[in-house]
């Protein structure tokens, strides 16, 4: 059995201006995903709110690739959440 080295890599968009509920619609949606499957469904969703998580999505994987070393491939969504400001 071979033991894969997880690390966690992430990205935080802040003021991003929309509904807590849309942004939430789409990240049901890519939640437990990989990578290329996330960017797939990101791209194909007729949402207004796909366009600023793609590109949070697109800078973590960017982050694991220069810090890490991490191939795309094997990156894999494992927590996403949307927070309201109040």
């Amino acid at each position: 059995m071979l033991n894969k080295r997880t690390t966690e890599v992430y990205a935080l968009g802040q003021h991003i201006s929309m509904s807590d509920h849309k942004a939430r619609r789409v990240i049901d949606q890519i939640r437990g995903r990989s990578y290329k499957e996330t960017l797939m469904i990101l791209e194909l969703m007729p949402y207004r709110a796909c366009y600023p998580i793609f590109k949070l999505v697109y800078s973590a994987a960017a982050n694991a690739s220069s810090n890490m070393g991490s191939n795309e491939a094997n990156l894999v969504i494992s927590k996403a959440e949307v927070n309201k400001i109040r």
